[in-house]
């Protein structure tokens, strides 16, 4: 559960880059600037689609979370990691779908 809460973090913070990088990119369109965000595509790549896939590791986390609470094992992580990937949750579920 601790290695898998890491790679929840990582992803939640791929997904905070992606968001940044999409609202630069939609600027330079709007201001016909003909430039990339990042000069190093494989990396941009990368982070988009450990952002774009977060919200499927999330859910998972949290299912685990549950299933911990459930059966009375005590939590492996850290509490600042749990409250980071609960608070960014609902806003990935925000960002997706509405």
């Amino acid at each position: 559960m601790r290695f898998f809460s890491k790679i929840v973090f990582l992803c939640n913070c791929c997904f905070l880059i992606t968001v940044v990088m999409r609202l630069v990119e939609l600027r330079q369109k709007t201001s016909d600037i003909k430039s990339d965000s990042l000069l190093y595509q494989p990396f941009q790549s990368t982070l988009i689609i450990l952002g774009y896939g977060a919200i499927i590791i999330n859910a998972l986390f949290f299912l685990l979370g549950i299933y911990s609470i459930v059966f009375n094992k005590q939590p492996i992580t850290p509490r600042w990691m749990l409250f980071f990937n609960l608070i960014l949750f609902p806003v990935q579920i925000f960002y997706f779908f509405f």
